[in-house]
């Protein structure tokens, strides 16, 4: 039988090599099928078949191992795209290369998926046995090395999902597609399940860009996880102002407490402090900084269409003390570094949450355009003598001294630097100040202290100079 040049050359690891392709269906008929579930996404006659090659370099004896797309999620852009294939290779640190199985793109996919809850893998697994002469076919000849039959471990997809319905699909000129979706969220052992609602670009499909939590709307009088079966979104509503939802949000609102006495201050003799959101998302962070924390909030955004969903889905709403403008947000800092803003435009925060554009090299923040010595020194320039720098990192995963390297060019720029970390095992929130800190969160409590302690909540103590 004739074999494609594509799949021939699957014999070899080609770093960030992508294919995917039809293959009959090895669960047809057998009780392990794990989309027998009719429009639950029933892989019909052929699975869709999918691998990738890591972009790092490999051992001698690469590693390979597969992955079966949770039911009814085939078509979400972790598993259908390229980009959230790398995520997840990058993520099983030790394999070189990552085999996706699942239904069809074609094949249907429920309104409202339902995400299995955590469970122990089973042992043994007969689906892994019904896949294991395909896997073996698409391992690489260097993994068999001295006539060994390397092991592909079956990978398990694991989030805090309990049920997700997607809202609405548009696409931006800058960030490419996105999508609305409502979802609940597993908030156990801690707090019962939430509905939240939330963000995604297709180009970085495992990052949420926004989330926010969902209250019923005045037609429905109680919440439940049953509340996304019958919606397309209309009967439940954002929650503005409260806490927030994402931790990574939380924990950037309590870089504030490390100049709190100045802000106090500040708020006390009636002036707002002024802060710069480079990035804008669903707006969830300025609505906390302007509703919660009373301050005079400026974001930019470089794309329109996102801010037009932040609006109609995440209840961002402009008004004196919170404008949002449409732009390239290195550009707007380093003109109005330039003079080019208001005479006297001076803020008490920069905070910066913008992702790197580069899907391909996984998850990253912030873009390599911010960490240039010119753009921080115009950073400087536009905050006040008490003036922070907030900014949220994610060291990508194929680069170990990205963060290293942030931290230290900081240092050149700014007085102190401060770091916490969030505690999901990939972001890191750092906090550089224009002049010396004499106090910090642990000094005499403030009205404006206990307002950041109910946006940002035990991250003020997670707070550490470095």
């Amino acid at each position: 039988m004739a074999v494609s040049p594509e799949l021939e050359g699957l014999r070899r690891i080609a770093p960030s090599r992508f294919v995917s392709f039809a293959f009959p269906n090895p669960f047809l008929g057998h009780a392990s099928n794990p989309y027998g579930g009719g429009d639950d996404g029933d892989a019909g006659e052929c699975v869709r078949v999918a691998v990738l090659d890591s972009p790092l370099p490999a051992p001698p004896v690469p590693a390979t191992a597969a992955m079966l797309v949770p039911s009814g999620r085939h078509r979400d852009w972790i598993f259908s795209t390229r980009a959230g294939h790398l995520h997840l290779l990058l993520s099983a640190t030790r394999f070189s290369r990552l085999i996706l199985v699942g239904p069809e793109l074609s094949a249907p996919s429920p309104r409202v998926v339902s995400c299995a809850r955590r469970r122990p893998d089973p042992d043994p697994d007969p689906a892994h046995a019904r896949l294991l002469p395909l896997l073996l076919a698409l391992c690489p000849v260097a993994a068999f090395r001295g006539n060994a039959v390397p092991d592909v471990p079956l990978l398990t997809f694991q989030d805090d999902l309990l049920r997700l319905a997607p809202i609405e699909f548009v696409a931006g000129p800058v960030v490419g597609e996105m999508v609305v979706e409502d979802v609940a969220v597993d908030c156990s052992p801690s707090r019962p399940a939430e509905l939240r609602r939330r963000l995604r670009f297709k180009r970085m499909p495992c990052l949420v860009q926004t989330q926010v939590r969902l209250r019923q709307s005045h037609a429905s009088p109680s919440l439940s996880l049953e509340a996304l079966e019958g919606s397309s979104g209309e009967l439940l509503q954002p929650e503005v102002g409260g806490p927030l939802a994402q931790p990574y949000l939380q924990a950037m609102v309590a870089g504030l407490a490390v100049t709190a006495p100045s802000i106090e201050k500040s708020i006390q003799s009636g002036a707002r402090p002024r802060c710069l959101c480079a990035g804008v998302g669903g707006g969830s962070l300025l609505m906390s900084l302007r509703v919660g924390l009373q301050f005079d909030v400026l974001g930019i955004e470089a794309d329109g269409v996102v801010l037009d969903v932040a609006r109609s889905h995440f209840g961002l709403v402009e008004d004196e003390f919170l404008r949002v403008h449409v732009g390239d947000a290195i550009q707007t800092i380093e003109g109005f570094a330039a003079g080019q803003g208001e005479p006297g435009m001076n803020f008490s925060a920069v905070m910066v949450d913008l992702d790197s554009s580069d899907a391909m090299c996984g998850v990253s923040a912030p873009p390599l355009e911010m960490a240039r010595g010119s753009v921080l020194l115009s950073v400087r320039t536009i905050l006040d003598h008490h003036g922070l720098l907030i900014l949220n990192v994610i060291p990508p995963p194929a680069d170990k001294t990205f963060y290293k390297a942030v931290t230290d060019l900081l240092r050149q720029f700014f007085s102190e630097l401060y770091e916490i970390d969030v505690g999901n095992g990939e972001n890191f929130v750092l906090v550089a100040t224009v002049s010396p800190v004499e106090t910090t969160a642990t000094g005499d409590p403030g009205q404006f202290l206990t307002d950041l302690r109910n946006s940002a909540g035990d991250f003020l103590e997670r707070i550490r100079k470095i």
